[in-house]
Formats: structure tokens, C-alpha cells, sequence
């Protein structure tokens, strides 16, 4: 196997590295290795953001304005919001409004942003069935142009995937949006994926552009007994494969993985992704540990997050309190926000991360002097720290 050079910018080498406190060669021998990846689009600024091996786990929260709630203000100060609570990433999820002025608007912050384009698509198109292959990458196309850094693409829901839901019906069908509509487009037009079967010009558009790939997981279990069923295997299987291909191509891509999982499951699959993959950064949703925790959705994915990345997980999405209830306020955003960055430190320790080990040192040393700002200052929320101790004083 020959695989391309890949494109890395020296300065945003360097900026990665010193984020992460890492020699750069041994950082672009895990980028070409395809083990990390620098989602940094050329178009716009932003800071450097290394996710997979070796890098501190990374938080991305989802913002975007919807058909029901369209306020392009409110999704900029969730943003905001979201960023000074922590967060390393953003993706614009809209589908109300102006589509294009809303996702310019997330870009102007200092953070990779991500998209999924078949909303967009779907939405232009009018419905599923009228929607092809030529608008789709159109829609693809003009994501990258305008500057965003990665792309949910549900290249691995295929005919065989469909084949599995009806051979292994599951109780919440298909819960991913976008994997919804590449399944419906394919039933309604009676056509192949052609995210899945024109892949190689997708690679050419992602080369062109230096747009990291995030192979979307269109098959995520939706519940605690959906999880073992057989579209999700089916799924990981094409991943695995165009995993590969993209590597082969030179494209920097991660893998996105499952939503509910019993805590048991979490590390198996996990494990089993990274093998099929080749050690792609792995970017998960949670996972959810049980369902019934409507209100502290957040608490339940923070617990399965840091299970993932005890066993490889790289980047993990914010969960809200709102998940499975409602639209996300600000107050969701941000506690959210601070449930994944618990579990995004608690994989950092895990996975032996210098800084983060170094950090709990010197909190236990801080500790024992009773010196409150340094542990303020340690703290991963120091001023909620601070208003908890000083309240009674």
C-alpha cells in the first residue's frame, strides 16, 4: 500500500504542537499514519485543534437553528456560550433560516467548525426522494469553499445496511438525521448511496479543499436495545473500508461512533471500530448508558464518554440536559458542556496525557497547603469552585 503525502500546513504543525506539548515530527508521523487528525480548513483562521492519539480528548458541541426555533442570535450566544465553558469545537446543525449567513456567522469563531451537508441538501432538494447525487456534492462543494473544517458525511449507510435494518429490525429505526436521509433517499430513488459509490470523487473534493472527512454514524444505536443489533456491525464494516481508501488518498478523516450503549458494550466496540479503522481518531456521541435519564442526559453520556476513552475514544460531542426533551437553552449548553470536559479529562488521565496528570499533582499538593486559588485556579470550573466555597465564608 502507497499512501499519499498529506498536507500539513508547518505553521499549523507548530501551533498543534505546542497545544499539545508535543514534539511536531512526532505529531505529523501520527497524522500520516492517519492516528490524528488537524481539522483546519485553509479558508479562515482558527485555533489549531489536533484530535486522536496522543492528544489531549477533545469536546465539540452541536448548535443551530431548527424549523421550530429559528433565532441565528440565540445559536451565536450558545457558541459563545459554549467556547468560554470549555469546548474545543462547534457544529452547525441549522435547518431554519438563512442556511449559508447562519453557518458564516459560526465561522467567525476561533474553533473548527463542522457541518452535515445533507441537511442542507434535503432542505434545497425539497424532499428525500427529489434529492441526487449532483446536489448533494454541489451542497458538499460549497461547505468546504466557504471554510468549514470538517464534514459529517454518512458515506458507510449503503444498500447492505439497509438490508440489515430488515433482516434485524430495530425499536427506534434510524435515529441519526442524516443517516434517515441517505436511507430514505436510497429506498425512495431505488439507488446506491452516492456518498458511498462515487467515494473517489468525494476523496477529490475533501483533497481539493484540505477538509477532514468525519465518517458519520448513521446506524447509532437510538436506545439501550438497539445496541447490539446487526446495522450498526454492518456500518462499522463499511467504515472500516473507506477508512482505509481515504487514508490511501491522503484525506485526513475520523470515524464517528455509537449513541446508546449499555456500559459493558462500550469498550468492546470501541476497540472493535479502532482495529477496523487502522486507529482512526474516533469521535462519539456519549455514548448514552441507559435511557431513563431524561434531564440528565448529560451526566449519562459524561459517564459513558470517559468509559470510551478508556479504551481509544479521541473526541466526544456534548450532551445536554434537553437531549430527548427540547431544544437546548444556554444553561443546557453550558453544563453540557462541563459534564463532557469531566469526561474528557478523565480520558486524558487514562490515556496517560502528561498535562492532565501533572494537573492532578498539583491539585493534591494544593490540597494539602489549604491554598484555595491554587485550587481554584486547578480546578477544571474554578469559578463555580470558588462560589461553592466562598458562599458560607
Amino acid at each position: 500500500m502507497v499512501t499519499r503525502d498529506y498536507r500539513v500546513d508547518p505553521d499549523l504543525l507548530k501551533q498543534a504542537a505546542v497545544a499539545e506539548q508535543e514534539d511536531p515530527d512526532r505529531l505529523l508521523r501520527r497524522i500520516t499514519a492517519g492516528r490524528v487528525v488537524i481539522p483546519a480548513n485553509p479558508r479562515r483562521e482558527r485555533a489549531a485543534c489536533p484530535v486522536g492519539e496522543g492528544c489531549r480528548v477533545k469536546v465539540n458541541v452541536n448548535v443551530g437553528t431548527s424549523q421550530d426555533l429559528c433565532d441565528p442570535e440565540m445559536e451565536r450566544e450558545k457558541a459563545a456560550a459554549a467556547l468560554a465553558a470549555g469546548a474545543h469545537a462547534l457544529m452547525d446543525l441549522s435547518t431554519g433560516g438563512d442556511l449559508r449567513a447562519v453557518r458564516q456567522m459560526i465561522l467567525s469563531f476561533p474553533a473548527p467548525v463542522g457541518t452535515v451537508p445533507v441537511y442542507e441538501a434535503v432542505r434545497r432538494a425539497g424532499n428525500v426522494a427529489d434529492l441526487d447525487a449532483d446536489l448533494l456534492f454541489r451542497v458538499i462543494r460549497e461547505h468546504c469553499e466557504q471554510g468549514v473544517d470538517f464534514l459529517t458525511l454518512h458515506c458507510g449507510v449503503n444498500r447492505e445496511v439497509v438490508q440489515s435494518l430488515r433482516d434485524d429490525p430495530r425499536t427506534m429505526g434510524v435515529v441519526s438525521r442524516g443517516g434517515s436521509f441517505h436511507t430514505a433517499m436510497m429506498i425512495a430513488r431505488d439507488e446506491e448511496n452516492p456518498l458511498w459509490s462515487e467515494f473517489d470523487y468525494l476523496l477529490e473534493i475533501l483533497t481539493e479543499y484540505e477538509v477532514v472527512a468525519s465518517l458519520g454514524d448513521g446506524m447509532r444505536p437510538g436506545c439501550h436495545d438497539d445496541a447490539m443489533r446487526e446495522a450498526k456491525t454492518t456500518e462499522y464494516l463499511n467504515l472500516g473500508r473507506l477508512s482505509r481508501k481515504a487514508h490511501e488518498a491522503g484525506v485526513q478523516r475520523m470515524i464517528e461512533g455509537p449513541g446508546h450503549m449499555p456500559l459493558d458494550q462500550i469498550g468492546y466496540n470501541v476497540r472493535m471500530i479502532k482495529e477496523l479503522t487502522k486507529m482512526a481518531p474516533l469521535y462519539l456521541l456519549g455514548p448514552l448508558v441507559t435511557d431513563l435519564a431524561a434531564g440528565y442526559d448529560q451526566i449519562s453520556g459524561a459517564i459513558g464518554g470517559a468509559v470510551a476513552c478508556q479504551h481509544g475514544a479521541n473526541f466526544l460531542c456534548m450532551v445536554s440536559p434537553s437531549e430527548h426533551l427540547g431544544l437546548p437553552r444556554i444553561p443546557d449548553i453550558i453544563e453540557g458542556t462541563r459534564a463532557c470536559l469531566l469526561a474528557a479529562h478523565v480520558g486524558d488521565l487514562v490515556q496517560r496525557n502528561a498535562a492532565a496528570l501533572d494537573r492532578e499533582i498539583r491539585m493534591g499538593k494544593a490540597r494539602r497547603d489549604l491554598d484555595w486559588d491554587r485550587q481554584y485556579s486547578l480546578s477544571l470550573f474554578p469559578d463555580r469552585a470558588r462560589e461553592i466555597h466562598e458562599r458560607d465564608a
